[in-house]
C-alpha cells in the first residue's frame, strides 16, 4: 500500500509539473487578456508585476508549489481574482454527478450486451451485438453527442437540449442524455472485453463440473462466470475512466452544462494560468483515486493479485 501510495504522489507531482510548464509554452499573454488589445507596454508590464508573471520561471514554480502546500490551493485566478478552490468547488458537484451517471450506465448496459452476446455465441443477437462496438467506437464523442440532440431532443422532444434543471429531478434528467453520450465512449471496449473473458470462462473446466452438477444456469452464469470474468474488464475500465473524465468536459461544451468542462476551456481561451493547473491537479487526484478503488476491487474479486504491479 506504501509503494501504491508513493507511485500516486509521483503521478500528481508529475502531472502538475507538466502542466505548470507546458501552459507556458502556449501562445498568448494573460495581462493582455485583461487589459484588452490596445492596452499600452507600460500597463502590460505593471500587470506582469502584479501578476508576477515577470518572474523568473523556476521561481514562478517554488511560488505555485508553496503556495499549493501552505493554502492547498494553485492560486487565485488572474482573470477575476476569485480562489480557484472555490471557482472548482462551485462547478464540481454538476461534472461529478456526470461522470457518476455515465459510469453506471455503461458498466450497466455493457453487462447485459456482453452477457446476452456470451450466452447466444455465434447467433444472430451476438452478430448483432458484436456490430454496435464496431459501429461507435470510431465516432468522436462531440458527433455522438450532436446526433443524439437531434434525435432525441429535436424531433421527439424526449430530453432537452442542454443545460441543468432545477431541483434533483431536474438535474438527473437534464444529464441524462449528456451522461448517455459519455457511456457511449465507453461501452464498446467494455462490452468486447467482458464478452471476451465470460466464452472464456464458459468453456473452462470448471464451468462444465458446475453445469454436471445440475446447478442452475443463472448461478453458474452469475455467480461464477461473471466473477472469473469481470477482473480484466474491471481494470480496463478503471484505465477507461481517465478517457471519460477528459471525454465529460467535451460533452459538456456540446450541452452547455456549466461544470469544470466550461470552466476549463473559459481559462484556456484567456490563459487563467491558476484555474488550469487547479483543474489538472484535481482531475489528477480524482484519476488517482480511482485507480486505487479499482486495484483494491481487483483484489477483493481475485485475492491472487494481492502483492502483484
Amino acid at each position: 500500500m506504501i509503494s501504491t501510495v508513493g507511485r500516486a504522489l509521483a503521478v500528481i507531482l508529475c502531472v502538475m509539473t507538466a502542466v505548470f510548464f507546458l501552459i507556458r509554452m502556449v501562445p498568448g499573454d494573460p495581462a493582455k487578456m485583461i487589459l484588452g488589445e490596445y492596452s499600452t507596454p507600460e500597463a502590460v508590464e505593471s500587470m506582469h508585476h502584479a501578476l508576477g508573471l515577470d518572474l523568473p520561471l523556476g521561481e514562478q514554480f517554488i511560488r505555485f508549489v508553496k503556495t499549493l502546500f501552505t493554502q492547498g490551493d494553485t492560486g487565485n485566478s488572474i482573470i477575476n481574482g476569485t480562489s480557484t478552490r472555490e471557482l472548482i468547488a462551485d462547478r464540481a458537484p454538476v461534472t461529478l454527478l456526470l461522470i457518476g451517471m455515465a459510469c453506471a450506465l455503461a458498466i450497466v448496459i455493457a453487462l447485459v450486451l456482453a452477457t446476452l452476446a456470451a450466452t447466444h455465441k455465434d447467433k444472430l443477437l451476438d452478430h448483432l451485438i458484436r456490430i454496435f462496438p464496431t459501429v461507435t467506437l470510431g465516432m468522436p464523442i462531440f458527433w455522438v453527442g450532436i446526433l443524439l440532440i437531434l434525435l432525441l431532443s429535436v424531433h421527439l422532444h424526449w430530453f432537452p437540449v442542454g443545460g441543468v434543471g432545477e431541483g434533483w429531478w431536474g438535474t438527473l434528467y437534464s444529464l441524462t442524455l449528456p451522461a448517455i453520450t459519455v457511456a457511449f465512449s465507453q461501452i464498446p471496449t467494455l462490452v468486447r472485453s467482458l464478452r471476451a473473458q465470460m466464452l472464456e470462462v464458459l468453456e473452462s473446466d470448471f464451468v462444465v463440473t458446475l453445469k454436471a452438477a445440475r446447478l442452475p444456469s443463472r448461478v453458474i452464469l452469475f455467480k461464477h462466470v461473471l466473477r472469473n470474468a469481470a477482473l480484466p474488464t474491471l481494470i480496463l475500465l478503471g484505465v477507461n475512466i481517465s478517457y471519460l473524465i477528459g471525454g465529460t468536459l467535451v460533452v459538456e461544451q456540446v450541452f452547455g452544462i456549466k461544470g469544470i468542462g466550461s470552466l476549463l476551456f473559459s481559462s484556456i481561451s484567456k490563459r487563467d494560468f491558476p484555474v488550469i493547473q487547479g483543474i489538472a491537479l484535481y482531475c489528477a487526484v480524482s484519476v488517482v483515486i480511482i485507480s486505487l478503488l479499482i486495484e483494491l476491487l481487483s483484489r477483493w474479486l481475485d485475492p491472487r493479485t494481492k502483492g502483484k504491479p
